[in-house]
């Protein structure tokens, strides 16, 4: 068994109650379970900081059902496993089948309660080398993948299994550049698990995981995933609503854009002309994406990290088509977002269909509200079809929201299917 480092990581990223700016201390941590347990049980336990130290390298796997409680309280979890605490098998277990059974035998003597609380830990070696952070961005780049494909549902638990592996490797012993590469690589593989976990409503672990990776860039002095990591944090705090966090959030992203890419600037510049605009500063907003136009124009790719990989072209005009948005529908003027959003449409090639429903979905909505509702409602029936293959929250937003703007046309016959067919789709895309 290697060191929990989840559960460390978790309360590295839980802001002390005593030391202003410091984390929480193992006696701290202690302390404060002991005190919720009072609270809440009438009964007095003596978890000390050695316990908690015992936890950390991995000594105790399951600790007792009140103290694992306690600690999810304090450090906000909602599993066990999110700190790293999986059942330990005790004694002997009875074969699932005698090796001569018959197939048919075998399929019904076990169901699925056999995968309860089953955790397979995979080694880690002692020392990690250039081959184990390939595998953590191997790793990722099939989670980015999948999760752009069929949505958050079906990619963030299988993600986080490798985050756990990826987690425990930071232990290993490693040169100092090895160790830079593997916080980067880990810090990179938490921020796709944590969009995962945005992109199906599951917010409390999306921001845990963010947090981990902008520890992860701090400790392997990587600025360009800080940068990524505020910008997706930006991101959802867009999408729920908090305009100001999210506007504080891209600006701290921009700190030092010196230290980024070409590529990762125009992002940056993305996602602030989209809060600008949402915040009514629209002549702003439009001088962003001219900002970001230029960056894009002049980037390299070869300097681009891996993650960057998905803001191609497409990615860039659905973005700043995004970003135009507000200022289009306020204004009245389709043009000024709309042929963005359909080169989108027409770029995005199959390795991101998610993507692409959102550009359609978007550009029907804004049809919808400023041009002809006969034609939103031929992109809205495309983008209609897309989504039945994705399992996303965010997606259903979106076709709820087409479905609102549509009900100022709902005398129109067409209009008012198409609503129809929005609002029933919707309930089944997360």
């Amino acid at each position: 068994m290697g060191p929990n480092c989840q559960l460390r990581a978790r309360r590295e990223a839980t802001p002390s109650t005593v030391v202003p700016t410091g984390h929480m201390s193992r006696e701290e941590l202690a302390e404060a379970v002991n005190e919720y347990l009072w609270k809440t049980t009438g009964t007095r336990y003596d978890l000390d900081a050695n316990s908690i130290a015992r936890y950390e390298r991995g000594k105790v796997r399951w600790p007792s059902r009140h103290y694992r409680e306690g600690l999810r309280e304090v450090l906000g979890v909602a599993a066990d496993s999110e700190i790293g605490f999986w059942p330990t098998r005790r004694g002997k277990t009875k074969p699932l089948a005698q090796p001569n059974s018959a197939i048919g035998e075998m399929s019904t003597s076990v169901d699925l309660s056999v995968l309860a609380g089953t955790y397979v830990e995979t080694p880690v070696p002692t020392r990690a080398g250039w081959t184990d952070v390939e595998h953590v961005r191997a790793a990722t780049r099939v989670a980015a993948m999948s999760e752009n494909r069929f949505g958050g549902v079906l990619s963030a638990e299988s993600a986080a299994g490798q985050l756990r592996w990826a987690g425990r490797l930071i232990e290993a012993q490693a040169t100092d550049q090895v160790r830079r590469a593997i916080f980067e690589a880990a810090g990179n593989l938490a921020s796709v698990v944590a969009f995962s976990a945005f992109d199906f409503a599951n917010y409390g672990a999306a921001e845990r995981y963010f947090q981990f990776a902008l520890w992860c860039s701090g400790q392997g002095e990587s600025w360009p995933l800080r940068a990524n990591t505020l910008a997706e944090m930006a991101r959802m705090a867009t999408y729920l609503g908090d305009l100001d966090h999210a506007l504080s959030l891209i600006e701290f992203a921009q700190v030092r854009a010196d230290r980024v890419s070409g590529t990762a600037r125009a992002m940056l510049a993305v996602v602030h002309a989209r809060l600008l605009a949402l915040n009514g500063r629209y002549a702003e907003a439009r001088i962003a994406v001219e900002r970001a136009d230029e960056q894009f124009a002049g980037r390299d790719v070869a300097e681009d990290p891996p993650w960057l990989c998905y803001y191609d072209e497409a990615e860039h005009q659905g973005s700043t088509g995004k970003a135009l948005l507000p200022g289009a529908v306020e204004t009245g003027d389709l043009d000024i977002a709309a042929s963005r959003l359909r080169a989108a449409i027409r770029l995005h090639d199959q390795h991101y269909p998610r993507s692409r429903v959102f550009s359609l979905i978007r550009l029907a909505s804004l049809t919808m509200s400023v041009g002809d509702p006969h034609e939103a409602v031929s992109i809205g029936r495309q983008a209609l079809d897309g989504a039945t293959r994705l399992r996303s929250k965010r997606i259903a937003s979106e076709l709820h929201g087409l479905a609102r703007v549509s009900r100022r046309h709902s005398d129109i016959t067409d209009v008012a299917e198409l609503r129809q067919d929005l609002v029933a789709s919707g309930t089944d895309r997360h």
